[in-house]
């Protein structure tokens, strides 16, 4: 389940699991997001041919914003076939155009360091950190098994 927002406009911090529908019913206030939930729901088809269990998702779109730009994910490797995997899922040229123009989002293997932040410091764990004041933040998770 998703919780409310706190009074910053973002979600309290921890992994909130949720399924597409609930993000659906919750997020797809507008066309714009209803937009952006039909980008997220051809990736998470896209990852799941391809045997991915869990995806995360962050970014303005899982906040209280009107009209976020986007939306960031980041997901598991563990059980990913290569062969199978759209490989636009890897492609971070051109800040990730790539990935944006397919599915309107932005897209990180879970483990990899997020050198924006520390080569210690993964993805999953950069997601959860609010970049305007340092503080734990929260995200939702995806079970796609």
């Amino acid at each position: 389940m998703i919780p409310q927002f706190e009074a910053s406009g973002l979600l309290p911090a921890g992994i909130h699991w949720s399924t597409l529908e609930e993000i659906e019913m919750r997020y797809a206030v507008n066309n714009h997001r209803q937009r952006l939930v039909g980008g997220l729901r051809r990736a998470v088809l896209a990852l799941t041919t391809a045997g991915c269990r869990t995806l995360y998702l962050d970014g303005s779109f899982i906040t209280s914003k009107e009209f976020p730009r986007d939306y960031d994910a980041c997901w598991e490797a563990g059980g990913v076939k290569l062969r199978l995997l759209d490989l636009v899922f890897l492609d971070f040229s051109n800040t990730r155009a790539a990935q944006k123009a397919k599915f309107l989002g932005e897209f990180f293997p879970a483990h990899l360091p997020a050198a924006a932040t520390s080569p210690y410091t993964t993805f999953l764990k950069f997601f959860q950190v609010d970049k305007d004041t340092g503080g734990r933040k929260g995200i939702i998770g995806l079970n796609l098994a």
